[in-house]
């Protein structure tokens, strides 16, 4: 093999304008050698002031090619410009802006950022969730094993022998480093270490620093050794025994190191000088928390311990360097502005901070003596010294500064005895007449007869301050405190909080006429003295007058002030607003009053007469209620919603006849109303009073005539058991009503119930053709080709009602039921894919898909219903039982209320809440539960309307009908209907 290298010829400096390769076309990249080093010499055509990085080059006079050939539109010049220009402080501040830009725009994005791995991360764990997550219901099925179970399991086999078999057979070999077998070679032969000493000789440095007492030199050591006396020292204290036992890298206290002496296990540390150095730093912290009190030290025996761990502690030599520099900085602003009295303030919190509490003191006082005018140096003195030397401080402070309210109040603190107190509080009121605060403090020392006295005198000191007229005017009797009112109105005839207590005073009294003339009054006063009245901060002081229990001036201040500044077309809309938001805020008496005005301007309106009432449902007793609804079905007679509310309202307090009463009333202002029909024939259902229920059906049937109506009569022929009569009458109104298609869906199931299937098949197919729009009737008439067993019928069926009622999520659901229970699995997988995509905000359908889908997927498959039903109880209802199912009791309660709350008329989704409770709630959980669901009345949901309409349930009341439900549910929690 050759290994000829033929010689680098020198051609000499390139002309200008040489570009290497240009010839031969390689010019489409660029390397190292093409950008050049990174900070290139300047040359002579660098830009004016431009210096290369290199010593002499500009000497050298080195040129640069700066040229158009040299130029690349997309990475500039291959020469780097600047490289070799100088970094001013103009370039570091602006370096340091820039940096500060950039961390505060990381921070604003930091939560984003946050926010968005987290998502990833979630999206990333349900699409491949771990192995412990797959199993888990695996080994959720473990807690049902039995002893005889687990002895059963087989042991696992142990090939650890196998494993140490084969490796023994493998020789392994570890290469010795270099270091340790020169020291076996030093050790066998070649010996450097000198008799009793571990620190070989040759090459020994001794740390900078470290002498002995006689200049340490022992030549030929490498022959006899050291010969180093018991009890040598060195100057830093460490002492040392005959032969040196220096271990690697062993600090002595001084802080000298032994670099380079291989001598493990030979070292020994003296215990003792660590033992002086932990006593030194203990004296240190005790004299720290000293207290020096006439002279002397002293320290609490009990609490010394928690004063050391509560003082400062330096933890770094840069903190120590931090109190320095506040310390200058400090004694720098005392130096300079010896007046300026938060400077010592903030000097004596230093060193009290650092623990120093005697230097605190001392310049504290120092600051006293200098800035003598300034209370709060007076007050921080104060505050550093014990109870005794405080007094004697603040004693002090008053010579200098009698008319600081803060002294006088921080001296009566210090005052134990509360004649003491009063002392101190009407010798600063005969120095300081005027200050609001000094007569409020001494006030609430005296008892009542004193301090009506005294409020009498501050008042006549101080006639601005609205407290003490409102203080003086409580204490006074009722015709006093009128006058007394009186007089601070004159005194101050801006302020609208004399007059609202005014009117509650007359309403206290029980002069509950007075009250509207006084917050009349008011609102004219005070708009002559230009004063703006705020129609919200009167209804914020109409919601404290409800809270001090002043019902009337509540009212007052409402119907007073709520229609100021409100345009009249917008006046509606806007109480209406308020009285919600007062309502939100459970301001009950407030609300009120805004509901009443709002009835007085827009009687006629039957929306605002319905918010009424369903507010004093809810916060008023039966009485108001029934007061209102009165007052309703006068102003609006024709509003049958109105007078529904009112008789059931009149049912359920117990009086039947006053129902009936009403409904009465309603018949002679809505002559054959269908609502008015129903709900009489359901009063008389609901008492078993049948025989008039049935004379009001047959009435309403000859006067009314509606399609509803037939219906009802129907149900109740055949809830008494009178099938054939039953039958006529459906005959009859599907003739009359063809197009109504709960009659055809009645006489199926009639005929079904006898088992004529073929007589409920053709009324399901005459149906079907007069209302082909009825998924229900489709939906009952496939029910019946299941029941028996013709899938090829139903699946027919439910294809030509898709077709005749396209995007409907219950049809899809129903086909992919029927390939469930004809046990194809996969062509119900198909069928449910397509119906996700044609509707994809079907919460039935995601939820049939979660519950049908294997444990892992389920996370997932949820995940993406949420995303696509936001606000879909069925979904919610799926959720809940993934978390139940999970043990996570907190989070599937949540999303059940979520389901509860979203939909409360879903019967399912509270006979699911309710197993929840009574698996896992406590009882006040459960009751919580049920007294929710009989406010809500459910009536939808598959498994609801299953009990619910069941001829044998009928008459269950709400309680009764969500416990069969609740039996009904299958233990699993995700099986398929």
């Amino acid at each position: 093999m050759s290994t000829y290298t033929a010689p680098r010829t020198n051609f000499g400096q390139p002309p200008p304008g040489y570009v290497p390769g240009l010839g031969r076309g390689a010019v489409g990249f660029t390397t190292r050698s093409d950008i050049g080093p990174a900070r290139p010499a300047a040359g002579v055509d660098a830009p004016p002031g431009f210096q290369g990085g290199a010593p002499g080059a500009a000497q050298q006079g080195e040129k640069k090619n700066y040229g158009d050939s040299n130029f690349d539109k997309f990475s500039g010049f291959n020469e780097n410009l600047f490289g070799g220009g100088k970094l001013d402080k103009e370039d570091i501040e602006a370096d340091k802006i820039y940096a500060a830009i950039d961390r505060r725009m990381d921070s604003k994005r930091k939560v984003r950022r946050e926010i968005r791995v987290k998502k990833e991360l979630e999206e990333y764990r349900k699409k491949r969730p771990k192995i412990q997550e797959e199993f888990r219901d695996l080994k959720r099925e473990l807690s049902g094993l039995s002893e005889a179970d687990w002895e059963s399991i087989p042991e696992p086999l142990d090939y650890s022998r196998r494993n140490r078999k084969k490796a023994s057979r493998i020789q392994t070999f570890t290469p010795v480093p270099d270091k340790i077998l020169r020291q076996a070679g030093l050790g066998a032969g070649q010996s450097q270490y000198a008799r009793g000493m571990a620190t070989p000789v040759s090459g020994m440095m001794t740390p900078a620093g470290w002498s002995t007492p006689t200049g340490f030199m022992t030549p030929g050591a490498q022959r006899s050794g050291w010969a180093t006396p018991a009890g040598w020292q060195t100057p830093s204290g460490v002492g040392l025994r005959a032969g040196w036992a220096t271990p690697a890298g062993y600090s002595t206290p001084a802080g000298y190191q032994t670099p380079g002496y291989a001598t493990p296990n030979s070292g020994r540390k003296d215990l003792t000088q660590l033992g002086r150095a932990r006593d030194k730093m203990l004296g240190i912290k005790l004299d720290r928390v000293a207290d020096s009190v006439t002279g002397q030290t002293v320290i609490d025996p009990k609490g010394y311990l928690t004063d050391l761990n509560s003082s400062v502690k330096v933890q770094s030599s840069s903190d120590l360097q931090d109190i320095k520099k506040a310390r200058l900085l400090l004694k720098s602003v005392i130096m300079t502005n010896p007046k300026h009295g938060p400077g010592w303030i903030a000097a004596a919190r230093l060193e009290q901070e650092t623990g120093k509490l005697i230097a605190a003191r001392n310049l504290i006082m120092k600051g006293c003596d200098i800035c003598p005018k300034c209370d709060d140096v007076w007050l921080e003195a104060a505050k550093m010294h014990d109870k005794a030397g405080a007094k004697a401080i603040l004693a002090k402070a008053i010579r200098f500064v009698p008319t600081s309210k803060k002294i006088w109040l921080s001296a009566c603190k210090y005052e134990e005895a509360i004649e003491g107190k009063k002392a101190v509080l009407r010798r600063a009121l005969e120095l300081i007449p005027h200050s609001v605060d000094l007569w409020k403090a001494a006030v609430e020392l005296e008892n009542p007869d004193d301090a009506r006295i005294m409020l009498s005198r501050a008042v006549e000191l101080v006639p601005t301050s609205v407290e003490l007229w409102i203080a003086l005017a409580r204490l006074e009797t009722y015709k006093n405190a009128r006058k007394v009112l009186n007089r601070a109105r004159k005194a101050i005839p801006t302020e609208p909080q004399i007059w609202i207590t005014a009117a509650k005073l007359e309403e206290a009294n029980e002069n509950y006429q007075n009250v509207d003339t006084i917050i009349g009054k008011a609102v004219q006063s005070l708009a002559a003295h230009q004063v703006v009245i705020d129609r919200e901060s009167w209804l914020q002081e109409a919601e404290k007058a409800e809270r001090s229990q002043s019902k009337i001036t509540c009212q007052a201040i409402v119907r007073t002030t709520i229609g100021i500044g409100i345009d009249e077309q917008d006046s509606k809309m806007t109480w209406l607003n308020d009285a919600e938001h007062y309502q939100s805020k459970g301001s009950v008496e407030t609300t009120r009053a805004i509901y009443a005005h709002l009835l007085a301007q827009f009687p006629g309106k039957r929306k605002i007469w319905e918010k009424a009432a369903q507010f004093e449902r809810q916060y008023g007793d039966s009485k108001t209620l029934d007061a209102l609804l009165g007052k309703a079905v006068h102003y609006c007679p024709k509003a049958e919603v109105l007078w529904l509310m009112w008789a059931k309202e009149k049912w359920v307090s117990g009086d039947v006849d006053g129902a009936r009463d009403i409904l009465q009333r309603a018949f002679a202002a809505n002559t054959d109303s269908e609502e008015v029909w129903v709900a009489a024939v359901k009063l008389e259902v609901e008492n078993k009073e049948f025989t008039r229920a049935r004379g009001l059906l047959n009435k309403a049937r000859k006067r009314a005539g509606t399609e509803r109506i037939w219906m009802k009569s129907a149900a109740l022929e055949r809830r008494l058991g009178n099938l054939k009569f039953c039958q006529e009458l459906l005959n009859e109104g599907v003739n009359i009503y063809p197009g109504f298609d709960k009659l055809w869906m009645m006489l199926g199931q009639l005929h079904a119930g006898k088992g004529d299937k073929n007589a409920s098949r053709k009324s399901y197919k005459q149906g079907v053709k007069k209302c082909p729009k009825s998924t229900s009737l489709w939906l009952c008439y496939a029910n019946l080709e299941m029941d028996e067993r013709q899938y090829a019928k139903a699946r027919s069926l439910l294809e030509t009602a898709r077709m005749k009622i396209p995007k409907d999520a219950q049809l899809w659901l129903a086909a992919v039921r029927v390939e469930e229970r004809a046990g194809n699995r996969k062509v119900a997988k198909q069928l449910m894919a397509k119906a996700l995509q044609e509707c994809s905000k079907s919460g039935i359908l995601w939820s049939h898909a979660i519950a049908t889908d294997p444990p892992p997927a389920r996370k997932s498959r949820s995940y993406d219903a949420l995303k696509r039903c936001e606000d879909d109880p069925h979904v919610f209802m799926a959720v809940a039982k993934l978390f139940w199912l999970d043990g996570k009791q907190r989070k599937a309660r949540n999303w059940f209320n979520r389901a509860t709350t979203v939909n409360p008329n879903l019967g399912d989704a509270w006979a699911w809440f309710y197993r929840f409770e009574k698996d896992h709630g406590r009882k006040s959980k459960i009751q919580r539960v049920l007294k929710k669901c009989i406010e809500a009345e459910p009536t939808h949901g598959a498994r609801w309307c299953t009990v619910s309409k069941d001829v044998s349930n009928a008459g269950l009341k709400t309680e009764e009908i969500l416990t069969l439900v609740e039996k009904a549910l299958p233990r699993d929690l995700f099986a398929v209907e």
